[in-house]
């Protein structure tokens, strides 16, 4: 499925932790998890900076609902906040997908990936032009299940390959003896093999292009 790598204004998306983090412009937040709770969002956020008494201080003030402080030491502070739900998180949600935690804050903008399927990410890209929400396409590729690349009878052949060391140097064995092992004739297992290789190399330059 594809791999999208997005960056959001938060604090056009109402969110309230990202206007805290613009009083900090290089403190770097990483939202470690979040669990919605109606209208409200649960989130466990580290944040590093040597300002972390200033910080807390800061939060006393703001809109956040309540936290707590977990962690704290020279460089670091760890945060349970409960905020209100943000445009941005109405946008993951309204798609049916959620992004890889952790998601980097950076004086207001959220950098995170998401995997989802085509009709997933054109939602959440809908989601994000109805709510006028300024963002950029930083990254997009493919991923892929391994176990859907190769048939079962070609994953057969590339695990025996390696465990008989067909792929070392000096090979280990014979392409006729991985035939033997595999009970098919030499033409056979000529034609798997390059039937296997070529699924992986197509794939390997597709993802690396």
């Amino acid at each position: 499925m594809p791999r999208v790598r997005v960056k959001i204004d938060g604090v056009a998306a109402a969110d309230r932790l990202a206007d805290i983090s613009t009083e900090f412009p290089d403190a770097e937040f990483k939202v470690l998890a979040v669990q919605p709770r109606n209208d409200t969002l649960l989130e466990i956020v580290e944040v590093s900076t040597p300002d972390g008494d200033t910080l807390v201080h800061q939060l006393e003030g703001s809109e956040v609902r309540s936290y707590e402080v977990l962690h704290t030491d020279a460089e670091t502070v760890l945060l349970q906040l409960i905020i209100p739900v943000s445009d941005s998180y109405n946008a993951v949600r309204a798609a049916k997908t959620l992004p890889n935690y952790p998601v980097t804050l950076r004086d207001g903008w959220f950098s995170g990936e998401l995997i989802a399927s085509q009709e997933q990410l054109s939602e959440y890209s809908d989601e994000l032009a109805a709510a006028d929400l300024p963002h950029e396409i930083v990254s997009v590729t493919q991923s892929y299940d391994p176990s859907e690349l190769l048939t079962d009878r070609q994953w057969e052949f590339i695990i025996e390959a390696v465990e008989h060391g067909y792929y070392d140097t000096p090979r280990g064995c014979t392409l006729t003896e991985l035939a033997e092992t595999l009970d098919i004739n030499k033409s056979a297992a000529s034609k798997l093999h390059h039937r296997t290789e070529s699924r992986i190399i197509t794939q390997f330059v597709a993802e690396a292009a």
